[in-house]
């Protein structure tokens, strides 16, 4: 891969040159540059040897910035090879590279969808970036990638992306409550797709399976389904896009070829026909439970073979050596007797020594400030510090010396110094955490220098800020000016021996927490000697150290151990290192210093930056001590270091990793052979062995391999063994990978007040198979992964804190990083830039990769990257990705000296605050725990059911209202038979009586309506419908007014000269283009010869504008009744029979449906007294409507029950809240109404809209305690959070908390549950989700998991029966059964209107009879799911209550996994996920779960709801989303209702219409 012919290697380039052109690799690889920058001083650099070079160019660009050449002349030849490959040694040696490349090359180029942005959200805005790329990449020796084959049909080469409004299509739409811009909060459009008037066959409301994009096969679930269906002809009036006729729609799978969406999708299930890797094993089935599949373990897995490990020692600690009794006691020695002896020098950026201590200034300054710490500082004449109490050290990484001077004042102070990084913002990551340490360590008091406390962020008064979840602190700053000197004969009483605390070193653990680990006198000596003896150091030599000097192996070698043996430390500090990476050799070969203490990153970077440097020499050296070198890619930057540096003198042997943890310390070191160590070794290990904890050799398959090294022997006075990672810590067998434990005095002690843990990590007792003991002195876990090798050495193969446990393989992060990063990592991502975690979703872990992408690579190039690390991963770990983010550069939270910061990385992500710029989810192929799909069972016949209901003692499921014969005289009932007679009468006997008025914004009456003024009205409109349209009796007149007393009078003037009249809702005028085509529409199919209306509108149906939206010039007569003239009519039309038609009602149901519905008189006065009765409707009453009077029950309520039952509606239009939100309430308090109406939409508004206004509403006067009953109308399942809220909200007015219920209608009958003002309140009950999708009804305790509350609809209406059937058999079901609820009443409708006659499609719907039991009974089908159940409670006949639980419609359930899902389920997970998802819709397209949400928020924010979805849904419904789609708000239309419009917003999607923030195809 490195060797691609460079023309570099013809001219060599001048040693100046390439010295640049390395720095500037460097800068670019660690992210310090941008790639523009980058590209301009290399052009720089390069234009002084143009002539030497010819063509260099090219190749430069062919493997875009290759290190690699521009080393060659240094290296011997035979060497070469090995080098070139090394860019990016420090995570992969040359098999890793190969391996990676391999794996890649076997898998076909496969094509998934890419993800689709909208063009604001894109960095690059070329076309290309709209089209799925083909994800093969070029072949290794082109050098560049070849451009992604486009996947579009010529029919789009440009997707238009203006939002989808703009683009409505001539023809009609199909939302009745399209021109309702304003009948929803926000006033969203609904949007609504629309049809050519040519489709419009006929108008079912239950065919939805004729949609224009018909289903390819499912792929998804494994069960074959018969792939003939009879797809009935109905067409719903969907949306085909002008100029398309039905047959270029569709291709050979049933996939639109217009749609882009689909094309994809396409893509997407292509993608997913391939089989999971992972076989489904066995499943538990049971009956109700859905449980997840228990990975069994794979009987081929390898297992341990070996015997049992024996504890290995170390070499005994040397008696004899005259060691100083302690660190204090050889610091007061040296620096006494060797004052002038250099301790530690400190560089500056630039690498000149800016200071050096001596062991004399150590002495003194360390004496100071001990003296000040006790004696001069005070709070109230009380020293403010005791001996024992905790200080926090804060020090920049530059500031060694004063960090050095620090620690020991406090050591002879007996302070327990916690050393700390630098606070640079008041956010920093896992800052919050370290402030929790501070806080529970009871720390009060921080050192620091005058520099890093300037430059610590100030409050405004000028002290050093707070940072966000530290205790307060007192900053002492420690420079020589500010301390006191000590008497002669003052001397510290320190005593630094035993098992008290003398430091305590913070570490993060893998959740993010912060902890202390406490190290004591005893163990910080005793560390110090052990060091001292595996190290060989000595007296007064030179050690330079490139570590953080504050933690870990850089503060014992560094700080502690340095001055037990008088050695001199060169501290090279990380601001040096980044800007020359060789000063550490060079301060190495200055100093002559016989020891280095370096990182593995350290080695890499300097062989970066190598230079033709003949000045530099390792010979000097005798321990080059690599501290990382447990890591498993530490091992590639060994080796390639010593290839290029052993000509300058390093000696192989000179090499010594060491393995160390917070907890144990220093755990194994390799020791060079002049210190009798063991000739060092390598191991090539099967990954694939490795994940089940085995060690294998690898022998077969060379692709998936680690190769590690030896991290030398365990350190003198120790014992070590490895014990089994999870449960008892039993030792492993000698070719098993477990967690090394070490048993010696210098260890960490405990974690700082955490005893419960303190005991698993610092007091673990290892015991054999039989259960011994295997030592009296307990053990310290290390969080080391490994194994003990030949000559025991000591193998680390990763970290607990790294580890993965995917199904029962392991995995470590580290790997998986190394496996990532030998996918061409160079061009896409930055190299130090990659986080690798699990989070849990569905208990089992799952990998998350995120990588810093640099800022030049397009989306395409990203997201084959993308793809590429997924398959690679997947070959060599055999473990699939769940998500791979990339975010923009410098955006993850960075640890203190580089690299990331892990656990806020993934804080950041479960949050949805990491903010990527690309996402690619692969739940399909990761997630292989579900529950098996349900296979349906035979069954049970209806007769069975009745008899297994009876044995069962379980009643049959049925309910009725009050019966109507007892409640009033017939005589009366047969009056008010037409409801224009009752208007006549009224008019009559109570001429003044009002009975309508209309309010407006301002909650003034606008226009009022007494019986005989509405009587005259009506007269009338009948008078011009005679004489001017010339009707007949029978004629259908469409009403298109705006709500108010118009539309009533306009209504009963149609009945009183037999017309029959169809509410239809007004265009809008700011939106004709989408809700003038449903008005036409409504009307053509209403076979309508006649339009009424006021004269506004009726001059904008004939505007230029309606002409762009529909043909003007079809509509039938339009009729302005607005200056009619005072005329009677002769005679009043009387029907002549009740069973004629009175009106008709059309509404389009949530599934995008258009249905119109018959009434007869007979069921309309029916329906009126029904109301009447249970809402105790008299003409003394006065009842508030806030609902739109066009279909349903707000029809009924608006038009109809005021002149049947006398009493006074005062009419609220919602239209007029958008300019006066409170308008409504403020009506039901002024007229103390007992009884109001509104629907979901209003209540939603007034819930968000009037939150914080309830003091200044009771300041006006407004009071809700009149009302007995608030009833919201809806066609749905009760929606109990905004019930429940509106109610607590305005409880504060006095609203009766049992006031709010709701009521339950369909298309069938518009009335079936009303709550009414008698009888028992609604009740709630709480049932099991997961037995829901099996169609089963299981009753849980509230706050159960997965319990899901229903309220019930209200009470069922009088004279309404009810009977639960279930939905295939027919037959009966038993109470607390979830089936179809069928009603039979007087006031049922008497069927569908549609064009062709097509009734008997649909006779069904209204006349149904059950297979079994009462099979005489006439029943209507709603079409919703629900069950009855019997409740303690007594109704007002003293019967025991039914109640009837409306569960949701059938037609907008999602058939998936063999199960039934409603989407209202989903869709409140998902809101429930993030805080900027407004609103959500789901629905299903090819058996792929689609999930649409609303973003309120910044569209950079998009992409991390992708995550949080799938995860949401997965967890709580066991179902994997197929496609996440991000849209602006408003833009999931909503009727006025207040329902989602989810088959319109699917139809909208598929047919590239909602101009989306993103869309993300899950994998």
């Amino acid at each position: 891969m490195a060797d691609r012919g460079c023309p570099l290697e013809a001219a060599p380039l001048p040693a100046e040159v390439r010295e640049g052109l390395a720095e500037l690799e460097l800068e670019l690889s660690e992210g310090d540059i941008t790639q523009k920058g980058y590209e301009k001083k290399r052009a720089k650099l390069l234009a002084r040897c143009i002539p030497l070079i010819q063509g260099v160019d090219p190749c430069l660009q062919a493997e875009n910035r290759i290190p690699g050449p521009s080393l060659s002349t240094a290296i011997p030849k035979p060497q070469r090879s090995r080098l070139t490959n090394s860019r990016d040694e420090r995570f992969r040696s040359d098999v890793h590279t190969e391996a990676v490349q391999a794996a890649l090359a076997k898998y076909k180029e496969r094509k998934m969808p890419m993800p689709s942005k909208r063009r604001s959200v894109l960095v690059h805005s070329s076309v290309e970036t709209y089209t799925p790329p083909d994800t093969s990449s070029a072949s290794e020796d082109e050098g560049s990638l070849r451009r992604p084959g486009r996947l579009t049909t010529p029919l789009q080469s440009h997707p238009s992306v203006e939002p989808w409004l703009d683009r409505v299509i001539q023809g009609s739409s199909t939302s009745s409550s399209a021109s309702s811009t304003s009948s929803h909060p926000g006033g969203r459009l609904a949007a609504v797709p629309s049809a050519t008037t040519t489709a419009l066959a006929g108008l079912s409301a239950h065919a939805h399976l004729a949609d224009l994009h018909p289903a390819p096969p499912d792929v998804t679930t494994g069960l074959v389904e018969p792939s003939h269906y009879e797809r009935p002809q109905v067409a719903s009036v969907r949306g085909i896009p002008r100029g398309y006729s039905r047959n270029i729609l569709e291709t050979a799978d049933g996939v639109p070829v217009n749609s882009r969406v689909s094309s994809k999708i396409q893509q997407l299930l292509n993608t997913l026909k391939r089989p999971k890797r992972p076989p489904l094993k066995e499943f538990f089935v049971d009956d109700f439970e859905e449980l997840l599949e228990v990975q069994q373990p794979d009987p081929n897995q390898p297992k341990p073979e070996g015997d049992q490990m024996a504890v290995l020692r170390g070499e005994p600690l040397a008696v004899g050596t005259p060691w100083p009794p302690t660190l204090l006691a050889a610091l007061q020695h040296w620096g006494t007797t060797q004052p002038k002896a250099p301790c530690l020098t400190a560089l500056d950026t630039t690498g000149k020594a800016t200071c050096t201590l001596t062991y004399g200034k150590l002495w003194s300054r360390s004496l100071k400030l001990a003296y000040t710490l006790l004696n001069k500082l005070t709070s109230k004449n009380e020293p403010l510090l005791k001996p024992g109490d905790r200080v926090a050290l804060v020090f920049p990484n530059s500031d060694p010396v004063m960090f050095m001077v620090a620690f020991y004042g406090c050591l002879l102070a007996e302070l327990v110094p916690v050393p700390i990084e630098v606070p640079l913002t008041r956010k920093d990551a896992g800052s919050q955490q370290v402030g929790f340490l501070l806080g529970s360590c009871g720390v009060t008091l921080a050192l620091t220098t005058d520099a890093c406390q300037k430059g610590l962020p100030k409050a405004q008064t000028g002290e050093v800020a707070t940072f966000k979840g530290w205790p307060p602190l007192s900053w002492l700053v420690i420079d020589g000016k500010h301390l006191a000197k000590p008497p002669k004969d003052w001397h510290p009483l320190a005593q630094d021996t035993g098992v008290g605390t003398a430091y305590i070193e913070y570490k993060t653990s893998k959740d993010g927490s912060t902890v202390g680990i406490t190290v004591s006198h005893e163990s910080l000596l005793a560390q110090c000697r052990a060091l001292t003896q595996a190290c060989g150091y000595s007296e007064a030599e030179t050690l330079t150290n490139v570590l953080d000097f504050k933690r870990d192996a850089g503060l014992w070698h560094g700080v502690l151990t340095s001055v037990m043996n008088k050695m001199h430390v060169v501290s090279i500090p990380y601001a040096l290192m980044k800007v020359n990476p060789l000063s550490w050799i060079q301060k190495v070969y200055s100093y002559k210093a016989q020891t280095a203490l370096v990182k593995s990153r350290d080695m890499h970077w300097s062989l970066l930056a190598q230079r033709g440097q003949r000045d530099v020499s390792l010979s000097s050296l005798r321990m080059l001590i690599v501290a990382d070198g447990a890591n498993p890619w530490s091992i590639s930057s060994c080796d390639a270091f010593l290839n290029v540096f052993q000509s300058r003198g390093l000696r192989p042997e000179v090499i010594c990793p060491c393995a160390s943890s917070p907890e144990a310390l220093t755990v194994a070191i390799r020791r060079p052979p002049d210190l009798g160590g063991p000739p060092p070794r390598k191991a090539v290990l099967s990954m694939n062995g490795l994940s089940y904890g085995v060690i294998r050799v690898d022998t077969e398959e060379k692709l998936s391999v680690l190769t590690v090294q030896d991290v030398g022997q365990v350190m003198p006075g120790a014992s070590a063994c490895v014990v089994k990672v999870e449960g008892t810590p039993y030792l492993c067998k000698t070719d098993e990978v477990g967690e090394v434990c070490v048993s010696s005095s210098a260890t960490g002690t405990a974690y700082y007040g955490l005893l419960g843990i303190t005991k698993n990590v610092f007091e673990t007792i290892p015991v054999t198979v039989g259960g011994a003991p295997v030592s009296e002195r307990p053990f310290t876990r290390t969080g080391l992964l490994g194994f003990i090798g030949p000559d025991n050495l000591v193998f680390i193969v990763g970290k607990l804190d790294g580890l993965m446990v995917v199904g029962v393989r392991r995995h470590s992060a580290d790997d998986v990083v190394a496996t990532a990063l030998a996918v061409e990592p160079m061009k896409f991502v930055y190299r130090g830039r990659i986080a690798v975690f699990s989070v849990t979703v569905l208990r089992d872990d799952r990998v998350v990769l995120v990588a810093e992408q640099r800022p030049e690579a397009s989306e395409e190039d990203s997201f084959q990257w993308m793809s590429r690390v997924l398959q690679a991963i997947d070959s060599i770990h055999q473990v699939g990705v769940y998500c791979l983010a990339l975010v923009p550069a410098n955006t993850l939270p960075k640890a203190p000296l580089g690299g990331i910061h892990i656990s806020e990385t993934k804080q950041r992500f479960l949050e949805g605050t990491l903010h990527p710029c690309n996402v690619l989810m692969c739940p399909h192929t990761c997630v292989t725990n579900l529950p098996k799909p349900r296979q349906k069972q035979p069954e049970v016949g209806p007769a069975s059911m009745i008899v297994g209901n009876l044995v069962a003692g379980k009643r049959i499921a049925q309910a009725s209202g009050r019966e109507l014969a007892h409640l009033e005289d017939s005589d009366q009932a047969r009056k008010f038979l037409f409801l224009a007679d009752v208007l006549q009468w009224r008019a009559h006997t109570t001429p003044d009586h009002p009975l309508f008025l209309l309010l407006n914004a301002k909650g003034t009456v606008t226009s009022t309506a007494t019986c005989v003024q509405l009587h005259k009205r009506a007269e009338r409109v009948a008078a011009a419908l005679m004489e001017k349209g010339r009707l007949d009796a029978g004629d259908h007149v469409a009403l298109v007014y705006p709500p108010g007393v118009d539309l009533i009078a306009a209504f009963y003037g149609c009945l009183y000269c037999g017309c029959v009249p169809v509410t239809v809702r007004p265009p809008h005028p700011q939106n004709l283009g989408t809700t003038l085509p449903t008005v036409k529409m409504i009307v053509e199919v209403s076979k309508s010869v006649c339009v009424l209306s006021t004269q506004a509108i009726t001059r904008l149906l004939k505007s230029k504008e309606a002409a762009t939206a529909v043909d003007i010039r079809t509509w039938p007569t339009i009729l302005d009744t607005d200056d009619i003239p005072k005329k009677k009519v002769a005679s009043i039309f009387r029907p002549p029979s009740p069973d004629v038609l009175a009106y008709l009602d059309f509404s389009v149901s949530t599934t995008g449906i258009l249905a119109g519905v018959k009434m007869s008189h007979a069921a309309t006065s029916a329906l009126c007294r029904s109301i009447k009765l249970q809402c105790e409707l008299y003409p003394s009453r006065q009842i508030a409507i806030c609902l739109d009077p066009y279909c349903g029950l707000g029809f009924a309520l608006w038009c109809l029950c005021s002149v049947y039952s006398g009493h006074q509606s005062v009419l609220v239009p919602p239209l007029e809240l958008e300019s006066n939100v409170s308008l409504w309430l403020s009506a039901v308090s002024q007229y103390k109404a007992r009884v109001t109406f509104c629907s979901y939409s209003v209540m939603e508004m007034c819930t968000k809209g009037l939150g914080t206004q309830t003091g200044a509403l009771r300041m006006k006067g407004v009071n809700l305690s009149c009302v007995r009953t608030c009833m919201v109308v809806a066609e749905e399942r009760p929606r109990i959070a905004l019930t429940q809220s509106f109610s607590k909200l305005f409880k504060d007015l006095g609203l009766p908390a049992r006031a709010v219920s709701t009521t339950f209608g369909c298309r069938v009958n518009v009335a079936i549950c009303l709550q009414g003002t008698a009888g028992p309140d609604p009740t709630t009950v709480y049932v099991d989700m997961r037995a829901l999708r099996h169609d089963r009804v299981r009753l849980v305790e509230r706050g159960s998991p997965h319990s899901l509350p229903l309220m019930e609809s209200g009470k069922i209406l009088p004279g309404v029966k009810v009977i639960i059937a279930h939905t295939e058999t027919k037959g009966p079901l038993g109470d607390s059964h979830l089936g179809e609820i069928w009603v039979s009443s007087p006031h049922n409708a008497t069927g569908y209107y549609t064009v062709y006659g097509e009734e008997a499609l649909h006779a069904d719907h209204f006349s149904a009879r059950l297979s079994f039991g009462d099979t005489q009974t006439i029943w209507a089908r709603t079409g919703y799911l629900g069950f009855l159940r019997r409740t303690e409670l007594t109704d007002a006949s003293g019967e025991r209550h039914d109640a009837l639980y409306v569960v949701g419609s059938l037609d907008e359930t999602l058939e998936l996994r063999g199960m039934r899902y409603h989407p209202i389920d989903i869709e409140t997970s998902v809101i429930r996920a993030h805080r900027s998802i407004a609103e959500c819709a789901v629905f299903t397209w090819t058996n792929l779960l689609v999930v649409v949400v609303e973003l309120e928020g910044l569209e950079q924010d998009a992409l991390d709801l992708v995550a949080l979805v799938t995860n949401v849904v997965l967890e709580e419904h066991y179902l994997v989303v197929g496609v996440v789609v991000i849209v602006d708000p408003g833009v999931i239309p909503i009727n006025s209702r207040g329902e989602k419009q989810r088959m319109h917003l699917r139809d909208g999607f598929l047919a590239d219409q909602l101009d989306p923030i993103y869309v993300a195809y899950n994998m």
